[in-house]
């Protein structure tokens, strides 16, 4: 489904933009916001969602213990007032089912700009070699890998599928040939001889599990040498894996550091999308009562995360989108964080807000701390 999504619909509009604008830089900026634009009322409804729990929760919850108590030996008068409950708040999971619908877009976008033309595509072939004995006995199941489109210009690219028709278990002395080709049949080879310097986008062969075990040419074909497992993997070169956007070197470049050296236009997309989440999640409070624990997540999740990207392999394209969609969801969120609140969640808000500010006033807790919806203490 995310290959289906990713060759039907971003790759058609990321052809689309590069038509406009040459530059593959800014085509992943137009595709990031036209999918998040796209995205955008099921993002606001989670959005809306998370906001209004957030003030509504202290109610909830309580009312919820009073419930349970007071119908604790009539579950269906139980489950009848929680359901009345849910009516008055909304469900908190009623956020869950706009990201679940929205997450195989964004898994394929998040696919595509990690494959051609921003990166260079791996086909991994895993092997399995036998005693020459004993493969006659092994039924051999032809082996596909999945289809990945291939750019061999700006705005041309093929499906590409890794065949091994004999499957990928081998007998000892056996040799075989990893075929590229479309989903028609043709040949990868027959592609590039009719495009202009289609040599650049040649495979490259490599064996990179069990060297011993198997060798591969440069046409890709593998020989059994010994038992044991391997991996092969051919390698076609992106198209625009070189190309430089603005401070960024490389649009695949992948990785902090290369031989020693620091990449600092990784180091600044990562630092870029690190504020970018940090705002995002200050402005989720925005207008809210203090929450010392949500503050505190709030200013070390940015830093976890974003220190986990210094060092997890990603393309220089990848984070691009990564920013460009954070401060896209910081904008959504503020825009949001404006909207008029239901009557009797703005009532819970002023209170809890008015609590807030006595207690700071006093330098101290409240005493009393009544909600809206509960009764009034007698004195």
């Amino acid at each position: 489904m995310i290959g289906y999504i990713s060759d039907n619909l971003l790759l058609p509009i990321l052809d689309f933009f590069y038509g406009l604008v040459p530059s593959y830089g800014l085509a992943i900026i137009a595709l990031t916001v036209v999918i998040r634009l796209a995205l955008f009322p099921l993002s606001a409804g989670s959005i809306r969602n998370a906001r209004r729990m957030r003030i509504a929760q202290p109610v909830m919850q309580k009312r919820q213990a009073e419930i349970k108590s007071k119908y604790a030996n009539n579950p269906q008068k139980q489950q009848e007032e929680l359901g009345n409950l849910m009516k008055e708040f909304g469900s908190p999971l009623a956020g869950c089912l706009p990201l679940l619908v929205q997450m195989p877009i964004l898994f394929a976008l998040f696919a595509t700009l990690r494959g051609s033309p921003f990166a260079d595509v791996p086909y991994t072939i895993n092997l399995k070699v036998l005693p020459a004995e004993q493969i006659a006995a092994v039924e051999a199941k032809p082996f596909n890998s999945p289809s990945h489109s291939i750019f061999v210009t700006e705005t041309n690219h093929v499906p590409v599928i890794a065949t091994l028709e004999g499957g990928t278990k081998l007998g000892v002395g056996d040799s075989t040939q990893v075929s590229l080709h479309t989903k028609d049949g043709q040949g990868f080879a027959a592609v590039l001889g009719g495009v202009e310097n289609g040599d650049a986008f040649a495979p490259t062969w490599s064996v990179t599990k069990g060297e011993g075990v198997v060798s591969v040419d440069a046409n890709g074909t593998i020989k059994a040498i010994t038992t044991g497992d391997a991996t092969v993997e051919a390698k076609i070169p992106g198209l625009a894996a070189r190309s430089g956007f603005l401070f960024i070197k490389a649009l695949g470049q992948v990785g902090f550091m290369t031989d020693g050296q620091v990449n600092w236009d990784i180091a600044i997309l990562v630092a870029g999308f690190g504020i970018s989440l940090f705002a995002s999640q200050i402005l989720s409070g925005m207008g809210m009562p203090a929450n010392p624990q949500q503050s505190t997540a709030n200013k070390i999740t940015p830093v976890m995360i974003t220190g986990m990207f210094l060092f997890f392999p990603l393309p220089a394209g990848v984070l691009l989108y990564m920013v460009v969609a954070n401060i896209f969801q910081a904008l959504q969120t503020f825009l949001l964080g404006r909207e008029a609140l239901p009557e009797n969640l703005q009532q819970i808000l002023d209170q809890q807000m008015s609590q807030q500010n006595l207690a700071t006033a006093g330098g101290g807790s409240v005493s009393g701390d009544r909600l809206p919806f509960e009764p009034k203490s007698k004195k």
